[in-house]
């Protein structure tokens, strides 16, 4: 495998929100960032994305040769990834859309480069037909926001090599991110799979009239969520007695919800999140949010209980 240090240089195809937040975690840690995105406006958004999350990358810790200007916007796409070792495309959830853009990027791209895709919802497997060179095309799926949430789910598809999925492995370790290998591609890889789960009991016990949004939601935030952040559900039930209490807890599993999202729910739901945010805008929300997470990370660090360091 070759070296991760040779990576100098990445490129950011697709600069939504997901994009925009990861070339502003690509400068945070000294990489030269190529920018490109279909919507000929980008560059304003990106650099004022990148202006407003620089002061949480700050409190973070910015590694040597970090700046917030060391990024180039490219209006041809074959250009964005011509110079770049790593590719980061968040582009679509649309196969056909990302089947023609890696045909169309593939032959410009360095020999040795690889491209990992931020999908949430796709498969790389239904993604590599048709490619040369399919072995370095994998999924590389953030949490939002790429720039503060540590997690990387490197998921390759059934064509995608061993070399480049240790690659990726080692490439988001370095650069500040806790990567983990999704072994099987299932829908939503495995993060997103947990979430839904939970939020499918949330929707549920509103809809059984358990209680209201903004409970379910304190009952998480002060309660078993502080948790999580340290520890996992595993050793969570682990510290809270072992089989013997996974075993109360199987007890519950038939009595758990299948709601189904009707208007009518739909309404209540939102109902509850305008009573629960009582007014605040999405930029405050956000804000908020975001403040809370680099406070939070810069408590816990990197390490959780029973963590093994890789």
């Amino acid at each position: 495998m070759r070296a991760i240090s040779s990576v100098k240089r990445v490129a950011v195809v697709g600069a939504d929100e997901i994009g925009a937040s990861w070339t502003a975690w690509f400068l945070s840690q000294g990489l030269d960032v190529d920018v490109w995105d279909p919507n000929p406006d980008f560059e304003s958004y990106v650099g004022n994305y990148v202006a407003r999350a620089w002061p949480a990358l700050e409190r973070l810790g910015l590694r040597p040769g970090a700046a917030p200007d060391r990024w180039s916007p490219h209006q041809d796409r074959l250009e964005a990834v011509s110079r770049a070792q790593f590719v980061q495309e968040s582009l679509t959830e649309t196969p056909e859309i990302a089947r023609e853009f890696y045909a169309a990027v593939e032959p410009a791209m360095l020999p040795e480069a690889i491209l990992a895709s931020s999908a949430g919802m796709m498969r790389m497997t239904d993604l590599q037909g048709g490619l040369s060179t399919p072995g370095r095309f994998v999924i590389g799926h953030p949490f939002n926001p790429p720039h503060l949430i540590p997690l990387v789910e490197v998921v390759p598809g059934d064509r995608t090599t061993a070399e480049t999925v240790d690659f990726c492995m080692a490439f988001y370790r370095a650069i500040g991110k806790h990567p983990i290998h999704v072994r099987k591609e299932v829908p939503g890889h495995l993060g997103n799979r947990l979430q839904a789960a939970l939020y499918r009991e949330a929707v549920n016990l509103v809809a059984e009239g358990v209680a209201s949004v903004e409970d379910v939601d304190r009952a998480i935030t002060h309660g078993p969520g502080l948790r999580w952040s340290i520890i996992g559900p595993h050793l969570a039930y682990h510290l809270a007695g072992g089989m013997s209490f996974m075993r109360v807890n199987e007890s519950w599993w038939p009595t758990l919800g299948q709601p189904q999202l009707t208007p009518e729910l739909c309404e209540r739901l939102l109902a509850g999140v305008r009573a629960e945010t009582d007014g605040q805008d999405m930029a405050s929300l956000t804000g908020q949010r975001n403040d809370l997470l680099v406070t939070l990370l810069q408590t816990i660090g990197s390490r959780r209980p029973g963590e093994r360091q890789t």
